[in-house]
């Protein structure tokens, strides 16, 4: 059988509306589809150089606005109105419910309490003996590894080196700050010069592979959820009891009593989360402010936590010990995107501690809704009203 075809490219301009327009005619002679609403975008194809391949139009996909939210973090302080991109129906009205109870109790208080963003090599070894001393030589030259791996970048830090031994190999973490970038691709290439230098300098002049696969990139693991990877945020508030039975129509004895079931039966089952629907608002705010959606599925794990005051409030707590976020870099100058993170004041150099805490925010929201949709039995009916696309 022969080969079929390759896609048409340009390797001297293959960002420009004449070769997208050159592909589709092709991809339309090839399969009979006709693409005239993938034709219809507003955004330059040479803008996108560096964020796709083989560009032929843009998927246009449903944007929201939810809110307001208020959040009382350190970094995102005021009301915020929350740009979803989603096709669920019902999705930006639950938020705007949740964000809603949420400011009228005063607001969220978020905190990113601690920053990791990893690239993992694993080194190769005769035995386990000259693993162990060679895990003792990268204790004693960390200070020249540091410096060979910063020296690949304006904004990493590499902070550590975790070391996890197993048979003739030893594995490792290079744990990194990474400023406004969420930091895979720096990590990756900072490592490699730190195990170049390794390798040039160490007496075996170890082999290596740049990944053991434990930075579980774009993969759930419970590592993360231990060691942290991107930035470790908590969002908590107070939900008064007159507030859920005015906006939500539960009581919040109900509501503690709810949370503990669902805890043991989101154990039962292996969830990377413990609350709600995480993944609902990482996703549709990711994909509307340019992050890397294939980061939902680290982002999305996380614990939700509840306490029943004296009072008869309920604190109500998400810890995401995994949000992968950036303000600077890949898709986040896309102009939509842009414009997106504007909405939020999210664009740009200091900005991605903030949109951490506005992310874990949101999940919050969600959380609460959700929640309430369910003990109150608005769950289904509000799917139907507002969910179904006839």
């Amino acid at each position: 059988m022969p080969r079929a075809d390759p896609i048409p490219r340009d390797r001297d301009n293959d960002y420009s509306p004449e070769q997208a327009a050159r592909r589709r005619d092709f991809v339309t002679a090839k399969t009979g589809a006709d693409l005239p609403t993938v034709a219809s975008y507003a955004i330059d194809p040479a803008a996108t150089r560096g964020n796709i391949e083989n560009f032929i139009g843009a998927v246009q996909m449903p944007l929201g606005l939810a809110g307001p939210l208020r959040v009382n973090g350190e970094h995102a302080q005021g009301d915020f109105y929350v740009p979803l991109a989603t096709t669920e129906g019902t999705l930006v009205a639950s938020y705007s419910r949740g964000m809603r109870v949420i400011s009228e109790c005063g607001g969220v208080r978020s905190t990113v309490v601690k920053h990791s963003m990893q690239r993992a090599p694993v080194f190769l070894f005769a035995d386990a003996l000259q693993a162990r001393q060679f895990g003792e030589w990268l204790v004693s030259e960390f200070a020249a590894i540091k410096a060979a791996a910063e020296a690949t970048t304006r904004s990493g830090t590499l902070v550590e080196i975790e070391q996890y031994p197993i048979a003739n190999m030893l594995y490792t973490r290079f744990c990194y700050t990474t400023g406004d970038a969420a930091g895979q691709n720096m990590t990756g290439n900072a490592t490699y010069a730190a195990c170049e230098w390794i390798r040039a300098n160490h007496p075996q002049q170890p082999r290596y592979i740049l990944s053991g696969a434990i930075d579980t990139d774009k993969k759930h693991s419970a590592m993360n959820l231990i060691q942290t990877r991107g930035k470790r945020v908590v969002a908590e508030f107070v939900l008064r009891r007159e507030v859920a039975k005015k906006v939500l129509r539960i009581d919040t004895e109900t509501l503690y009593r709810y949370r503990q079931i669902a805890a043991v039966g989101a154990l039962q089952a292996g969830s990377a989360y413990s609350g709600a629907h995480s993944a609902n608002g990482i996703a549709a705010l990711f994909i509307a402010t340019g992050q890397d959606a294939a980061n939902v599925a680290e982002s999305h794990a996380g614990i939700s936590y509840g306490q029943l005051l004296e009072n008869g409030d309920y604190y109500w707590s998400v810890t995401l010990p995994a949000i992968i976020c950036a303000t600077h870099g890949g898709g986040t100058g896309l102009p939509t995107q842009r414009e997106c993170l504007d909405m939020l004041g999210c664009y740009g150099a200091g900005k991605a501690d903030k949109l951490a805490e506005i992310v874990a925010a949101v999940v919050l929201a969600g959380d609460v809704s959700l929640t309430a949709a369910v003990l109150a039995g608005d769950w289904v009916s509000s799917h139907e009203a507002l969910g179904r696309n006839r």
